[in-house]
């Protein structure tokens, strides 16, 4: 093994998010103990995979050691399991930045995330990045030695977990990581090597790389050889490589919660393999849960990118678009250069083939999830729904296919979850009914309430409901589907077409002309207000609503946009009222106009709340309410 240089090893501390999940991880997640293995099998091939990829630039990194492996051994006496590699290994400030700070581990999303569930915490670990850490629920003790690739220093880290550890000079035959943990006296069934090699073919059996351990021996001769013997422990076959028909349902599952990494099943994949002028094989999943990462656009999402089985990204974000960043997998393709980069990547035609194949499989998996097992398309719904629907507006060639997909709220449904397709809105639809009616709100109890569904509701016609926030930026780009196109409830003028008959239309017109008068005393008393003011029929049981211009921005996203800082120009809506409201009718006989006035500033202002907008002065709206209570 290696010996200590000259010198007195430093002492720091761990972050304080450190400290806390090493507590965790010592005293509370046990549900499965098994994963050490498993997090530091990953690690190790981890950083083969990156001394590859760096050797592609640089073949002296290999120096006279180029045949990548791991190897685990076991040492009875000692008490202690050790996982080495010969990958690219790290310098005293990467390990102070990698194991000691919380700058690459994830650890202050994990933390934040834990349930008080100890089985479910515990399969955070390996989605969260801070895999290492669980070293320490099995060994009271870690030590890495790790010499950097082309350094020739190593450096000595050791730990109990305790909120310190040291650092120290030392000495290394050659480049890599070896990982020591010295086993709690509760662990000693670790200590059988059967045991072990079942942990290693359970997790990491996919492995790329030949994972070792030394062969047991009864043989005297072969317990006094000066050389150990070692054995490989798994297949190393690249899961992908194989044909489909030889790979098991618990074979995709387990190379699933190893890349991806999650200890959760994955709720479908697709392994397809394209030969023809242009060769590459592609093995995608769709999560059941969402990572933490998610909603972050800027942070690079991605899949894994080989060719020819040759690991060289990850986070490949030119394979796959934004707006399916939740699928995990890889590409491996036999045409790219060994030494393809990001650079030549965002230029290269067979990557353009490549990702719209790659899309056009994804889309196709969730159709057939969601016409085959809608519960399951329901939990993703549910999950990634939101990020699905950033889609019309990066992908146009799929927008319809995309489209599909969605789902709603609507007012077909008396609540619960969104079951509503756009097929099964357009063939619920009334005849005469050319057009897919829709409301956007900050809230679904908003949008379930608006007045703009009044005449909607008394003439039976379906509306969608939406409420997340990026449905009104999402039907910018979303205009039609199927032939039928989308339109706004609440903007624009109310024409229903056929759907309303000539007895409906002749007293639309009657109503109208009934109330002229007191619209334009309206209007007069809030000219700099709005932009005109009409009588409706839109309306049944409310006395007024705002509406805006088919290309103007929701109310509520407006107060969105200025809460976020942004610069929103100033719109006036529109006032509509219903003239057979009482309120209209108590307006309508106010012969003072500065109490009209003050009226009709109120119904303004009320109909400017209920459509989710912000008032410029809530102070005198109350003021002003007080004050008609009063009269």
């Amino acid at each position: 093994m290696a010996k200590k240089a000259a010198g007195k090893p430093e002492s720091h501390e761990f972050q304080a998010e450190v400290s806390q999940l090493l507590n965790l991880m010592i005293h509370s997640l046990y549900s499965n103990k098994e994963i050490f293995m498993r997090e530091l099998i990953s690690n190790a091939s981890d950083a083969c995979d990156k001394l590859r990829f760096q050797a592609l630039q640089d073949a002296s990194l290999y120096g006279d050691d180029s045949e990548l492996k791991i190897h685990i051994s076991v040492d009875k006496k000692a008490k202690t399991i050790t996982v080495s590699d010969n990958g690219i290994g790290m310098n005293h400030d990467e390990v102070v930045a990698n194991i000691g700070t919380i700058a690459k581990s994830g650890t202050r999303e994990f933390l934040q995330s834990l349930t008080g569930d100890q089985a479910k915490d515990t399969q955070l670990i390996g989605q969260f990045g801070v895999g290492f850490y669980s070293s320490f629920i099995v060994a009271d003790k870690v030590t890495v030695l790790t010499r950097k690739a082309g350094d020739k220093k190593a450096v000595r880290w050791e730990s109990e977990g305790s909120g310190t550890y040291t650092l120290e000079n030392a000495e290394r035959a050659g480049r890599g990581t070896d990982v020591i943990l010295h086993l709690r006296k509760e662990e000693a069934e670790l200590l059988d090597n059967w045991r072990v090699r079942s942990i290693i073919r359970k997790y990491s059996d996919h492995i790329s790389l030949p994972i070792r351990m030394l062969k047991e021996t009864t043989d005297e001769k072969d317990k006094k050889a000066e050389e150990p013997e070692w054995e490989q422990v798994n297949n190393t076959t690249a899961l992908w490589a194989r044909a489909k028909k030889d790979i098991k349902e618990e074979e995709y599952k387990e190379f699933y919660k190893a890349i991806a990494p999650d200890f959760q099943d994955p709720l479908a994949w697709t392994h397809n393999r394209v030969e023809g002028k242009h060769e590459y094989t592609t093995l995608l999943y769709i999560p059941s849960q969402a990572p933490f990462d998610l909603w972050d656009r800027d942070h690079v999402h991605g899949i894994k990118l080989y060719v020819k089985r040759v690991f060289i990204m990850d986070d490949s974000e030119q394979l796959m678009p934004k707006y399916l960043r939740f699928v995990r997998g890889l590409v491996d393709s036999n045409d790219l250069p060994l030494n393809v980069s990001r650079e030549i990547l965002q230029s290269n035609k067979l990557i353009d083939s490549i990702r719209s194949g790659s899309v056009k499989k994804i889309l196709g998996l969730l159709e057939t999830m969601a016409k085959d097992k809608p519960e399951d398309y329901k939990k993703f719904w549910q999950n990634f729904g939101v990020v699905l629907k950033e889609g019309p507006a990066e992908d146009f060639a799929n927008k319809d296919q995309i489209a599909k997909l969605f789902m709603f709220h609507s007012t077909h449904e008396n609540g619960g979850e969104p079951y509503v397709k756009l097929d099964e809105y357009i063939a619920r639809m009334k005849e005469g009914q050319d057009k897919i009616y829709f409301i956007t709100a900050d809230s679904l109890s908003a949008a379930r309430n608006s007045p703009h569904l009044e005449a909607f509701k008394k003439r039976g016609i379906e509306v969608l409901l939406m409420s997340d926030r990026i449905d009104e930026w999402m039907m910018q780009f979303l205009t039609e589907y199927d032939g039928k196109k989308f339109v706004s409830v609440s903007k624009g003028d109310l024409d229903l077409g056929a759907l309303d008959s000539e007895e409906e239309k002749t007293h639309a017109k009657e109503v109208q002309e009934a109330a002229k008068d007191i619209v334009e005393r309206i209007k007069k008393a809030l000219a700099d207000k709005v932009e005109d003011v009409r009588a409706t029929t839109r309306l049944t049981d409310s006395p007024a609503c705002v509406v805006l211009k088919e290309n103007e921005m929701a109310l509520h996203m407006q107060r969105l946009m200025k809460q976020a800082g942004h610069e929103v120009p100033a719109i006036k809506p529109v006032l509509e009222i219903n003239p057979t409201h009482d309120l209209i009718k108590r307006i309508e006989a106010e012969k003072d106009d500065n109490v009209l006035a003050d009226w009709a500033g109120l119904l303004l202002d009320q109909a400017i709340v209920a459509e989710g907008g912000q008032l410029e002065n809530p102070a005198e709206f109350v003021k002003k309410l007080n004050k008609l209570l009063l009269t």
